[in-house]
């Protein structure tokens, strides 16, 4: 199972976050929460509440344990850029670039670990009674018969009607 988190629009350039979401993303969830805590970087402190919401939506929505967890995927895109300028002398401007950027964490749960939400899925499926598989041309010879049937009431109608009407 995967489970997402993300935040837009941070405001922070997606360089920098980057460099940390790259130390961090091949260690267990626990040992990057830990590293993360301890770095003294602006884009630490987004990393670590894009991850606390992640690991929230699997306990609270998946009622997964956080110990069954590892990282999947830690995304940190480009966002939009607000453009700002600062006046200069003989009436120019120069340029103010103010990057952000999204960051998406994908957890999942580990390999030996089962889904509950799969595992309620098969005990449904399990105690469901089968249905009866009948073959198309077994269906079709049953309306033939039917059909056959239906025939063989109205010419018996008409017979008797027709045996009434001679007798008058």
């Amino acid at each position: 199972m995967k489970i997402r988190a993300e935040q837009k629009n941070s405001r922070q350039t997606a360089r920098k976050v980057r460099l940390l979401a790259n130390q961090v993303k091949d260690l267990s969830l626990i040992e990057a929460l830990r590293q993360l805590a301890l770095m003294e970087r602006k884009s630490s402190i987004v990393l670590l509440k894009v991850f606390r919401q992640a690991i929230a939506n699997a306990v609270n929505n998946h009622q997964l344990k956080i110990e069954d967890l590892e990282i999947d995927k830690l995304l940190v895109k480009t966002g939009s850029t607000y453009k700002r300028f600062r006046a200069v002398s003989r009436g120019r401007a120069h340029r103010i670039l103010k990057r952000t950027c999204h960051v998406e964490v994908v957890l999942k749960t580990k390999e030996n670990q089962a889904d509950p939400i799969a595992v309620k899925k098969q005990k449904l499926v399990k105690t469901a009674k089968p249905k009866k598989i009948v073959k198309k041309s077994a269906v079709k010879k049953q309306k033939t018969v039917k059909q056959a049937a239906a025939v063989k009431k109205t010419a018996k109608k008409i017979k008797t009607t027709s045996k009434k009407e001679t007798k008058k």
